[in-house]
C-alpha cells in the first residue's frame, strides 16, 4: 500500500513540476511518463480491493433480488390477508356494527345541528330586541339633543337680536 501512495506523490511531483502555460493553470507534462506510473498504480492495487468491488457488486445484486422477493411475499400475503377478511363472519357483524355507528353518528349530528339552530336563533332574538331598545334610547336622546340646540338656538338669535338693537 505504501509503494501506492509513493507512486502517487510522484505524479503530483510530474504535474508540479510540469512546464507552465503563460497566464493560465495549464501544465504540459510527459503523457508516457504519467500513464506509466497510471499502470504501475494498477498492478500494485490490492487483490483485495478488487475482490471488495466484486463483492459489493454481488452484494447489490442479492440484496435487489432478496428486495423483489420480499416485496412479492408481502404483496401475496396482503391479498391472502384480504380474501379472509372479507370472507369471515366476523367482519361482517364488524360492517353492520360500523354501520348502525354512523347511523347513530348521523342522527346525533343532526340533534346536534338543531340545537345550534334554536341556540343562534335565541342568542339573534336577544341581540335584536337589544339593538332595538338601544334604536329608541338612541332616537329619545337624538330628539332630546335636537330640542335642546334648537332652544340654544333661539336664546343665541335672541342674544343677536339684543345685541344689534342695543347699537
Amino acid at each position: 500500500m505504501e509503494s501506492i501512495v509513493q507512486l502517487l506523490d510522484e505524479l503530483e511531483d510530474i504535474i508540479e513540476n510540469g512546464r507552465s502555460a503563460p497566464f493560465s493553470n495549464r501544465v504540459s507534462i510527459d503523457k508516457d511518463e504519467v500513464y506509466d506510473l497510471i499502470s504501475e498504480l494498477r498492478v500494485k492495487l490490492p487483490n483485495e480491493l478488487k475482490q471488495a468491488q466484486w463483492i459489493i457488486e454481488e452484494r447489490n445484486k442479492i440484496l435487489i433480488d432478496a428486495q423483489r422477493e420480499a416485496d412479492q411475499i408481502v404483496k401475496s400475503a396482503e391479498e391472502r390477508l384480504q380474501r379472509m377478511i372479507d370472507e369471515n363472519e366476523v367482519t361482517k357483524k364488524a360492517y353492520d356494527q360500523a354501520a348502525a355507528i354512523i347511523d347513530s353518528a348521523k342522527k346525533n349530528a343532526k340533534e346536534m345541528r338543531l340545537g345550534a339552530v334554536e341556540y343562534s336563533e335565541g342568542i339573534l332574538t336577544d341581540v335584536e330586541n337589544r339593538l332595538k331598545e338601544l334604536k329608541a334610547v338612541v332616537y329619545s336622546e337624538s330628539i332630546k339633543t335636537d330640542e335642546y340646540f334648537g332652544q340654544t338656538l333661539n336664546v343665541l338669535a335672541e342674544n343677536i337680536q339684543e345685541l344689534r338693537m342695543s347699537k
